[in-house]
C-alpha cells in the first residue's frame, strides 16, 4: 500500500508549497494579508508597482539577459556539437560539463568578479607592461548598466547543462549516420546538423531549454553579484522589496512576484510562438540543396565551436582567483600574485566556516536521502505494478518546480507558514528548509534514476522469481546493488543541487540557518576579497567532492565486476 502511495506522495510533496505559494503570493499582491491589516481585495500593490521609479528597466533588464543568456547557450552548444559529434574532441568538451555543472551559480559568479573586474586577475597579468595601468583602470566591468556580466555568467553556467542534455538526447538518436548521410550529400557539418540532426534533436531539448529560460529570468544569486543594481533586475527588486524592513512592501513585493511569473509565462509561451513560426517557415529550409561555402564562411565554420571551449575554459578558470585570494595575505595592484601568502584568513572563518558546512551538509543529507527513497519506491511501484496516476500528464507535473520561479511561490510558502506558525521553532524551520530544498533535489534524481530503471533488465527479476525468491528480496539483493552507480549518481547531482539553494535557505529558514551559499551570497556585499574567496571555494568544492565520489565509490565497489559500472 506505501509502495503503491509513493507516486501520489511525490506530487503532494512538490504541489503543496507551489499551490499553496503561489495563493500566498497572489492574495497579498491583492491587497489581501490580515496578518498585516490587509483585510480586504484591492488594487493599492499594483498601482504602487507601476509607480514605482525604474520597474520599465528592471524588468527589461530580466526580459534582456534571461532571453540573451538562453539564446546564446543554446546557440553556442548546437554549434559546438555540430562541429565536434564524431570526433575524439567532443569526449575532451563532455569531461568539462560534469565540473562546471557542480559549481554552483554564485561561486563561479564570484570568480568571474575576481577574474574579469579592473582589478581582476586577468587585468593583472598584463598590467603595466601591456596595458600601461599602474592602477585599476575606472572600468564598468561588472555589474555593467546592460547586464553583460550577468549574461556571460549564465552561459557559462547554462552551456554546459544544455550540452550535457543534448549528448543524452544524442544517445537515443541516429545522430552520426545522419550526418554521414548528409555530408555525403555535400552538405557542410553546420549546414548537415541544423537540416539533419537539429529537427530530432529539439524535441527532447524544449524542457531543458524551457526550464533554462525560467530560471535565467528568475535567477537571484548570481544577479546580486553580477547583475546591474540600480536597478536591478526585477527578480532581485523583488527580494529587496521581501526584505525590506518596512512590512508594508510585502504587498509591493507580492505584486513583483506575480508579474514576475506572467512575464515568466509570456515568455514561454512567445518562445513556444517563435518554436512553432521557425518549424512551419523553415520547412523549405531542410529541404534546400548544399551550396559552397566562401573561403570566409569555411573558416568561420572552423572556429565555431572557439566560443563555447572559450565559455567552458573560463568557468574552469574562475576557480583559480578563488583559491589564491583564499591565501594572499597582501595582494596590490598591478602585482600579478600576492606578495605575502598566509592561512589567517582560514583561521578567522574557522567558527563560521564550520557552522557553514555543517549546515550545508545537513541539509544535503537530509533531502538528498528523502529524494532517493521518494524516488526508488515511485520508480519501483511502476516497475511492479505500471503506471496508474488518474490523469495524463500529471508525470510532468514533478518537473514543475525547474520551471516556476522561485520568487513566485517562495514568499507565499513563508507567509503560509508564518501564519501557521510553522517558523516559530527550529525545528519547523529546519523542516521548511529541507522541504525548500527537496523541491528541487526530487527533480533532478527523478532525471538520474528513471533512465536506469527502464534500462534495467526484466529477465533478472523473472529468473529470481522463478527461483522462489519475491519481490522485496529481489529488489535488496539484485536491483539495489546494480542500480547503485545510478543511485550514487543521483546523491551526487543532488548535493551539488541542493548546495547552491540560496533562496529557499534564506526566505524558509527565516535568514536563521547559514549555508554556504547564504554566506557566500551575503558575503559578496562586503570589501574583504579574502574572506569572499573562502566562502566561494568552499561552495566549489563541495559538490565537486560530491560528483567525484559518485563517480569513484562504483568503480571501488565493482571493482572486479566488469561493466557493471559503466
Amino acid at each position: 500500500m506505501l509502495l503503491r502511495a509513493a507516486p501520489y506522495g511525490v506530487l503532494i510533496l512538490l504541489l503543496l508549497p507551489l499551490g499553496g505559494g503561489l495563493l500566498g503570493t497572489l492574495l497579498p499582491a491583492f491587497g489581501y494579508l490580515p496578518a498585516l491589516g490587509g483585510d480586504a481585495l484591492d488594487l493599492a500593490p499594483w498601482r504602487m508597482l507601476w509607480a514605482w521609479p525604474g520597474l520599465a528597466k528592471s524588468l527589461g533588464l530580466s526580459l534582456w539577459t534571461g532571453a540573451a543568456a538562453t539564446l546564446l547557450s543554446f546557440l553556442l552548444a548546437q554549434f559546438a556539437l555540430a562541429m565536434l559529434v564524431a570526433s575524439p574532441w567532443l569526449r575532451r568538451l563532455t569531461l568539462l560539463t560534469a565540473p562546471i555543472i557542480a559549481i554552483p551559480h554564485a561561486a563561479i559568479a564570484v570568480g568571474l568578479v575576481f577574474l574579469l573586474s579592473p582589478s581582476g586577475w586577468i587585468m593583472r597579468l598584463i598590467s603595466p607592461g601591456l596595458s600601461g595601468f599602474a592602477r585599476p583602470p575606472d572600468w564598468l566591468i561588472i555589474a555593467d548598466p546592460w547586464g553583460l556580466s550577468l549574461i556571460l555568467g549564465l552561459v557559462i553556467k547554462e552551456l554546459p547543462y544544455l550540452l550535457f542534455m543534448s549528448l543524452a538526447a544524442l544517445s537515443q538518436l541516429p545522430a552520426e549516420r545522419s550526418l554521414m548521410v548528409a555530408r555525403s550529400l555535400g552538405h557542410t557539418r553546420l549546414s548537415a546538423w541544423f537540416r539533419a540532426i537539429l529537427p530530432q534533436l529539439y524535441p527532447h531539448l524544449r524542457l531543458p531549454l524551457m526550464a533554462v529560460l525560467a530560471f535565467s529570468l528568475s535567477v537571484v544569486d548570481m544577479a546580486l553579484i553580477l547583475g546591474p543594481n540600480t536597478p536591478p533586475t526585477l527578480a532581485v527588486q523583488v527580494l529587496r522589496w521581501f526584505s525590506d524592513p518596512e512590512l508594508d512592501f510585502r504587498f509591493l513585493a507580492s505584486a513583483g512576484a506575480v508579474l514576475l511569473t506572467l512575464v515568466m509565462l509570456a515568455s514561454l509561451a512567445f518562445w513556444l510562438l517563435v518554436e512553432g513560426l521557425a518549424r512551419r517557415l523553415g520547412a523549405g529550409f531542410l529541404t534546400w540543396g548544399p551550396h559552397r561555402p566562401r573561403a570566409w564562411g569555411r573558416w568561420l565554420e572552423r572556429a565555431s565551436a572557439l566560443p563555447t571551449w572559450g565559455a567552458m575554459g573560463l568557468g574552469m578558470t574562475a576557480l583559480i582567483p578563488l583559491a589564491v585570494w583564499s591565501l594572499a595575505r597582501r595582494w596590490r595592484f598591478p602585482d600579478a600574485l600576492p606578495s605575502r601568502w598566509s592561512l589567517a584568513r582560514w583561521q578567522d572563518q574557522a567558527s563560521a566556516l564550520g557552522e557553514a558546512w555543517g549546515h550545508t551538509l545537513i541539509l544535503a543529507g537530509l533531502s538528498c536521502g528523502l529524494s532517493l527513497v521518494l524516488v526508488l519506491a515511485s520508480l519501483e511501484k511502476e516497475a511492479r505494478f505500471g503506471r496508474r496516476l488518474p490523469l495524463r500528464g500529471t508525470e510532468l507535473l514533478k518537473y514543475l518546480p525547474l520551471i516556476v520561479p522561485q520568487t513566485s511561490f517562495l514568499f507565499g510558502f513563508q507567509v503560509l507558514a508564518l501564519s501557521f506558525g510553522i517558523s516559530d521553532t527550529s525545528l519547523g524551520r529546519w523542516g521548511l528548509v529541507v522541504w525548500g530544498h527537496l523541491l528541487y533535489v526530487l527533480p533532478y534524481s527523478f532525471i538520474a534514476l528513471t533512465l536506469a530503471y527502464q534500462r534495467f533488465d526484466p529477465r533478472l527479476v523473472q529468473t529470481a522469481q522463478s527461483l522462489g525468491q519475491g519481490p522485496w528480496r529481489i529488489f535488496w539483493r539484485i536491483k539495489l546493488p546494480l542500480l547503485s552507480p545510478a543511485i550514487w549518481a543521483a546523491l551526487g547531482i543532488g548535493v551539488a543541487v541542493s548546495v547552491t539553494q540560496y533562496l529557499p535557505t534564506l526566505l524558509l529558514g527565516g535568514g536563521r540557518i547559514e549555508t554556504l551559499a547564504s554566506e557566500t551570497v551575503g558575503r559578496s556585499a562586503g570589501g574583504d576579497r579574502r574572506v569572499l574567496a573562502v566562502f566561494a571555494l568552499c561552495q566549489a568544492l563541495l559538490p565537486f567532492a560530491a560528483l567525484v565520489l559518485a563517480g569513484v565509490i562504483p568503480r571501488l565497489q565493482f571493482w572486479n565486476r566488469k561493466g557493471v559500472w559503466a
